[in-house]
């Protein structure tokens, strides 16, 4: 598969991204089920573009492509598409697909746009490890989680807001209720709080593995047992506490911000992270 075909294969694939989530963004204004429906399948077509683009450049590299963050910018975003059509398939809640592509789109175009020196071919190669590869792919897998949870928290916030307001109207009945938001969101969380404590395991024996002179005190170290101590408070106060309602799912979009500052910040700042800078 050459360079050049990769490149408009990619490009094809941003393309209808944009559009997909273009209409997503109609059927939200204006509840048109058509524009969903079109919607919806170019997303399951670039779902199947990303998919070929991450085959092929596994066969040209020979090795899973999460080692740089020019490569785990796609594969988050192959992630988040993933996820977001396999939730809105089985519980068909609407504006979750929406909502998860308008921020996988904008983790393409940040992939899209990025320096050519991100994706360094020769640091990659060095580091090719399967402990390093299992860590980043779970780390990745988790992000995904916390993502989507993000989603159905923002939903759920909307969703409270319209029913304060007493704006009933279409879309009001096509968001899920309040409770059925909430479940899905503690659920996500309770799937990306133990790959998160798996990944940060298998990330720290790595580091102590390969990495000379690691320091507990990294940016990235402890901006991850940040990220892992907000979700976990998560579910102390959901479980715990038994609490539940808008204040929860404010604390849960916030924990979410921590994750993308811990994703793009930290990581540059990061003395050992330097897969990432």
């Amino acid at each position: 598969m050459n360079d050049i075909f990769m490149v408009k294969l990619h490009e094809l694939t941003v393309v209808l991204y944009a559009l997909s989530v273009l209409l997503y963004f109609i059927d939200f204004l204006n509840s048109n089920r058509k524009a969903n429906k079109i919607a919806f399948w170019l997303l399951a077509f670039v779902w199947a573009l990303q998919t070929t683009f991450l085959f092929f450049y596994m066969l040209k590299t020979g090795r899973f492509p999460v080692l740089s963050i020019y490569e785990g910018l796609y594969f988050y975003a192959w992630v988040l598409v993933t996820l977001s059509l396999g939730i809105n398939s089985l519980l068909r809640v609407d504006f979750i697909v929406f909502f998860t592509n308008v921020l996988g789109f904008a983790i393409m175009v940040i992939h899209t746009f990025a320096p050519a020196e991100l994706n360094s071919h020769v640091v990659a190669m060095k580091l090719v490890s399967e402990l390093l590869l299992i860590h980043i792919t779970i780390a990745i897998l988790s992000y995904g989680a916390f993502s989507l949870s993000f989603v159905f928290s923002l939903l759920y916030c909307l969703q409270y807001k319209l029913l304060k307001e007493k704006k009933w109207g279409k879309r009001l009945l096509r968001i899920a209720d309040l409770s059925r938001l909430e479940h899905m969101s503690y659920v996500l969380n309770v799937i990306g709080v133990p790959m998160l404590i798996l990944a940060i395991i298998l990330g720290l024996q790595w580091a102590y593995i390969k990495v000379p002179n690691m320091h507990w005190y990294d940016t990235k170290v402890i901006g991850s047992f940040i990220v892992l101590c907000c979700y976990s408070s998560y579910l102390y106060m959901r479980v715990g506490k038994e609490l539940n309602g808008r204040s929860l799912a404010l604390w849960n979009m916030a924990s979410f911000l921590i994750v993308l500052i811990n994703f793009f910040l930290f990581g540059k700042l990061s003395s050992f992270h330097f897969w990432y800078s």
